[in-house]
Order: structure tokens, then sequence, then C-alpha cells
């Protein structure tokens, strides 16, 4: 097909993509379910089939969009588990292993197709032709025999009854290959079959039928649901469903209490009566109709169904979702920031028509619909960043496959323990996140967690424990990574940190734990003896402290020798519109993301002492460290310093640092945008803004100041000449 062209084919291309993305992160949910059940026992067979759909969908898509390896590829994959789910293969390690490489096999090649915006981009790569030899070779592997019929086997039996008997061999003959296997599992396991008859209305039969299989799922297994002329009513459409009972005859009763039905059990060594018919059985007063209007999920079920409205049948979709491009909420988010400006303009008329003789009564009008207009502007707002913020438990569902492959190649036994998985994040954030976390939480399958003789020897369970927790808290989102294993020696750190030259041994006899722990982000810094393929090289760390601090946000580590470690990383919820404090510097405006300023005050020359050779101030009992950001940023002064500065307390996570500034301005909301390719090395802004009256202001990278001060003794460790203040 070549490289898309022109918009259409553009869009079409994004759609095949989001909606691969979309099937893909399904299947590796469902394949975690199917592994953890495995563990335990038996998988869900609904869940398999829903892997066995979702391949079936995700070789279709490929194939009608001209990617023909990866259409090839989910055709193999359809058919090992058409073999497994049929029973003719086991669940073994291997093929669980395809079946998760495949995954994300799928996701690396979709990655190379969205950036070369060409379909055929995925024909060269070599780990796709890999994958297919590996599972046709798997297709050439000795299969079980075909079992027989189960209607054969049951013909004993059955062989004297009536055509039109219920339980004759007419319903047993038209199961498919797959409800045949389902039914001798659960004839082996001695589970008690029955039937269940009940009618639908036929203008809403998806979304009833829909509804009593969610009833009967926590009691049994439904092995198939066969149409039946054991109705009187026309309009209805009467079902007998099979199904293996989990609990008792009871349990059944109780959860179809409310709906006309006829429950008898299956016996094979004896005949049944015939069941009443449905027309013998009183209505109950909760009629299925009307059962419809109460708890219908309209966040799923069938595209196009028929659905009831005053007891008019519609067309309307079930479904109540839309995919949208982020891209284009970020078109939105900045009319939304023009807005913005365009209400800070309607203000500032108002303020001059107020303070003219004759004009009050305007003012007063404008100032009215300005406040209107603030508000409906505050609505817009919260609803594009509502639309933009998506769950945590999106990359969670990745991370979780990432430790099941990680743990299986070291040979650890890992417990990965997700929660806070319902936390929501901007979209763009939870991109850049990704790799940040795989590489902390791969290091501490490696690094941290020890052995199973080393830790039985230690006194600690043989299976190790990674944790990942993530919680709102205030305008940031807080994600935790903690291990129970070795835990990181500082004084190794700083060994290897000298003997690669990147610290001085002046440097390290001053440098305490806490500071030596933060020198694993320095690139090229690594403490392992040996390199592997899962880490050693010294690349992972810098890349967490670099891409967590463009998104403005700060990453910490704590460890404990033997008991564990624990990184936290503080990030905003949102990158695309925030509040901010703007400030004046040197006669310079510049804009401080208020989610991270936790107070200001006035600081006067008398405040400020030296400590260490460090800028500081007391506030509330504890010492604050200041930084001086005209210093700080290089700028010269064109007046005079005020004789009181502005000390702006900026707080991420744990640290706290005081930026000193001339004057306060006030606050602002303010759509930041990039500085370009040009400027993109620049530390410490994170963009530019438009403040109105065409002015634009640099947005500080709070999260950048406060890590390079902290780190960088040329701009702290400076002797304090109070004079400097004044």
């Amino acid at each position: 097909m070549g490289e898309v062209k022109g918009q259409a084919g553009a869009k079409a291309l994004q759609e095949f993509l989001s909606e691969a993305q979309d099937i893909l992160e399904g299947l590796g949910r469902s394949l975690m379910s199917i592994d953890d059940a495995l563990r335990r026992g038996e998988p869900d067979p609904d869940v398999v089939n829903d892997v066995f759909r979702g391949m079936h969908t995700l070789k279709s898509l490929c194939g009608m969009f001209g990617v023909e390896p990866l259409a090839r590829l989910a055709h193999l994959e359809e058919s090992l588990l058409e073999e497994i789910r049929l029973g003719r293969k086991a669940w073994e390690a291997h093929l669980m292993d395809l079946l998760f490489e495949s995954v994300e096999c799928f996701l690396s090649a979709l990655s190379v197709v969205a950036e070369k915006k060409d379909p055929t981009a995925a024909d060269d790569l070599e780990s796709i032709f890999v994958l297919l030899a590996r599972l046709e070779g798997t297709s050439h592997a000795s299969q079980a025999p075909r079992p027989s019929r189960v209607a054969d086997d049951l013909a004993p039996q059955h062989r004297a009854y009536e055509p039109e008997d219920l339980f004759g061999l007419d319903i047993l003959e038209v199961l498919t290959e797959y409800e045949e296997h389902r039914l001798r599992v659960n004839l082996q396991r001695g589970m008690k079959l029955c039937f269940v008859l009940m009618s639908f209305s036929l203008d809403a039969i998806d979304i009833e039928l829909d509804k009593v299989k969610k009833r009967l799922k926590p009691v049994g297994e439904i092995i198939t649901y066969l149409p039946s002329a054991d109705t009187a009513d026309p309009d209805k459409l009467a079902l007998n469903i099979i199904i293996a009972l989990h609990g008792t005859l009871a349990d059944l009763e109780e959860v179809l209490a409310d709906k006309a039905h006829v429950v008898e059990e299956i016996r094979p060594r004896s005949r049944p009566p015939l069941p009443p018919r449905l027309s013998d059985r009183p209505e109950p007063a909760a009629a299925l109709s009307h059962d419809l209007a109460v708890d219908v999920d309209t966040a799923g079920g069938a595209d196009g169904g028929l659905s009831r409205e005053g007891g008019v049948a519609s067309l309307k979709s079930v479904a109540q979702t839309v995919r949208v491009d982020i891209r284009k909420l970020d078109r939105l988010m900045n009319v939304v920031g023009e807005l913005a400006l365009a209400r800070t303009a309607i203000a500032r008329i108002g303020a001059e028509l107020g303070a003219m003789s004759g004009r009050r009564d305007l003012a007063i009008e404008l100032h009215r619909i300005s406040g209107g207009f603030d508000r409906r502007l505050g609505e817009l707002r919260e609803g594009i960043l509502e639309v933009r913020m998506v769950p945590l438990g999106q990359m969670f569902d990745r991370l979780a496959r990432m430790v099941r492959k990680v743990s299986r190649e070291l040979g650890k036994e890992i417990h990965f323990v997700m929660s806070g998985a319902d936390t929501e994040v901007d979209k763009l954030i939870i991109e850049e996140l990704s790799d940040p976390l795989m590489h902390i939480i791969r290091n501490a399958i490696d690094h941290g967690i020890e052995a199973g003789e080393v830790r039985g020897a230690a006194g600690k369970p043989s299976k190790g424990t990674v944790a990942l927790t993530a919680y709102q808290k205030g305008n940031h989102v807080v994600i935790e990574v903690e291990d129970d294993g070795a835990g990181i020696d500082s004084r190794k750190v700083l060994t290897a940190a000298l003997n690669r030259g990147l610290v001085t041994h002046e440097q390290a006899e001053v440098m305490g734990d806490r500071e030596a722990m933060y020198l694993l982000f320095i690139p090229g810094l690594s403490t392992s003896e040996k390199t592997t393929a899962i880490s050693g090289r010294g690349v992972g760390m810098d890349v967490v402290k670099t891409n967590i601090s463009a998104l403005g946000g700060v990453v910490e580590v704590q460890s404990e020798l033997g008991i564990g470690s624990k990184f936290t990383i503080t990030l905003p919820v949102t990158l695309a519109i925030i509040p901010a404090l703007l400030v004046v510097v040197a006669d310079r405006t510049y804009a401080v993301p208020l989610n991270t300023v936790a107070e200001a005050l006035l600081v006067s020359p008398s405040d400020v002492r030296d400590v260490l050779g460090s800028p500081t101030m007391e506030l509330r009992g504890q010492t604050l460290a200041l930084c001086r950001l005209d210093r700080f940023f290089g700028v010269d002064r064109r007046t005079t310093a005020p004789n009181e500065s502005r000390v702006v307390v900026a707080s991420l996570g744990q640290r706290r640092l005081g930026l000193v500034v001339d004057n306060l301005i006030g606050q602002q909301d303010v759509v930041i945008k990039p500085l370009g390719r040009s400027l993109s090395g620049v530390r410490c802004f994170s963009g530019a803004t438009d403040i109105g009256e065409e002015q634009l202001v640099l947005v500080i990278d709070t999260a950048a100041v406060i890590e390079e001060a902290f780190q960088s003794s040329e701009k702290l460790e400076t002797r304090v000449d109070n004079s400097e203040w004044t």
C-alpha cells in the first residue's frame, strides 16, 4: 500500500492504529488473567474465548488494511488458540510465552508503522518472521485425537427419546465442536447440568440475553443457548440454555427469581419428565421488558442493538463512547488559552471603564458579562481536561506483562502488586511515563530482588515482591515503586562513580548517603558487575530522571540494605492548561506553575543566613535553601533590586526550594507552548505562554530548577553577601 496519502489516508491509518492498540491492550489483560488462573487451575473459558475473538478481529483488521505479516501472525495465533480452546492442546508454558511475545511483537510493529506512516513498514521486521517460524513449528506439533461426539457418548441413555423431547438427541446433535468440548469437560468433572428455558422480547433480545448471561456467570458456565418453539407469544423467542452449575439449583433459582423461567436438571441415566411450557407458568411481577430500563450498562454491549424507549423500538447505538485524537484536544486547549487571554483583556477594559467618569454603568455590565464568560470558560476547560484524563491502569497492564517476561528470563519468582490503577492522569503524561517506570521495575527485579536461595538464607520468602502504587495528592499524582530486595548500597554507588570519574575524591568525602544515592541518575553509572540483556550497561536510570523532569516532575529514592528500595515519582496531573503565578525577576516576567508553589513570602537581607556556603532562611523552624533566579538564569539587571525580595516556596515531593524573585504580579491560567526545536535543549524552562497584550513569558520548569539547584555547587555554594539583597 505504501505511505498513506492525503488527509483521508492519514485518518484511516490513525483509526487502524487506535483500533489495533485497543485490541492488543485487551489481549494483554486477558492473557495476564489466564496466566494467573493457570497457577490455580483452569482459566475462565469466557476469557479464553475473548482472546480467541480478539485475535480473530485483529487478523481481519490487519488484513483489511494491508499489513500482511501481522495478519498472518494473527492467523497463526488464532489457530493456536482454537486448538487450545477445543482441548486439542494443553496450556503449556512455552505456548503462553508465544502468546505474550506476539502481543509485544504486534505493539512494536504498530509503533514502526505509526512512526513511518506506512502500513508496509512491518513487511521487513525480522522479529515478526522469527515469531512466525516458531508458531508454524508449534502448529505441526502433535495434537490430541479428536474425541467422539457427545451425542454418541450419551446415545445409550438417550436413543429411545422422541425427537420432540426437550432432552433428546436433536439438541445434542447441533452443538458446535467447542460446545461439545465444554460439555464433555463439565461432565468429566461431575458438574450438574441443567436446561434453563426462558423467553425474550424479539426487539431487545441481545440486551436481555446479555443481562441473563451476566446473572448466570457467578453460578455456572453457559454451554450454549438454542432457540425453542416452546412459546405462544409471537413477539417473544424462547431459548433453551444449557448450563453447567458450579453451585446448587437453589443458587440458580435465586439469581433468576424475578424472571419467567423453567429449570430442569439433566440426568443422563434416567429420563426426566417433560417440563411445563412457559405459557403454563404465571408471569412474575418484574417482567423482562420492564426490567430492561433499570440497569442497562450504556458503556458496553453490541453496537446497533435494539433498545426500548417508552415501549417503542429504537435503533440508537448502545455504546456511548467515541475515540478522539489527543491532537484535536490539544488544539481545543489552545483555543481555550486564547479565550482566557480574551477574558483577561475584557476584565482590564472593564477596570479602565470603571475609572472613567460617566462609564460606571458600562463597567458594571461588562463586569457581569466577564463573570459569566469566566464561569463558562472554566467549565469548558474542566471538560476538556476530563476528556484528556485516562486511568493509569492502561499502563499498569503493559508493565505487568513486562514483569512476567523479565522474571521468567531471570528465573526469579516475582509477586507483582498493583494498586491505584483507577488514578487518572493526562494521556500524554501516561505515554511519557511508561519508559521510566519500565526501567525502575526492571532494575528492581534484576538488581533488587535476590535469587530464591539467597532470600531463603536471609529469612525472606523465596518469591520477591514488587509493588506499584499510584494515588492523587492535590494537583499531583504520586507513583511509588517498592521492592523487598537487597536494597541499594550507597557506598557502592559512590565507588562506581569515583571509578568512572563522575565525581572527584573531594566531592566524595563530603557526600552523604542521600546525595550518593542520587548518583544513580547520572548517565553511564552502573553498579552491576556483569552486563546482561536486562541491565548493567549504565542506561536506564538517567532516562528515568530525564523523562520525569521533562514532565515537570521529580523522582526520589529511599533504600535500606537488606530491606528493599522505594522510588517515588511526583508528577502534575496534566500539562495541558495550568494555573501559574506570574513573577518579576530583574525586570523580566516569568510564569511559575502554581501546583508547585506552596506559599510566597517577603524576605529581607537580615533573614538570609549562610549554611555551608549556601544562602538559606529559617521558615517555621526549618532551614529553607534559597535560589536567586536572576543569578540562576544569568540575567543582568537594568534597574536597582528592591529592598525586600519575595520568596516563592516551590515544593515537589519531599524537596523544597525558595525561589527569590523581585515581585509577584498575580495568578493566571496559561497554556504552555513548546519552545521549538532550536531551543529544545534549554534547561529549566518547560515552554512559553502568552499572558495577553502580545506579551510572551517563559514558563519555569520548577522540577528542573530544584534538581539543578540542589545538585549544582556553582548555583548554591556561593558565600552570601547580605548587601547584595538590598
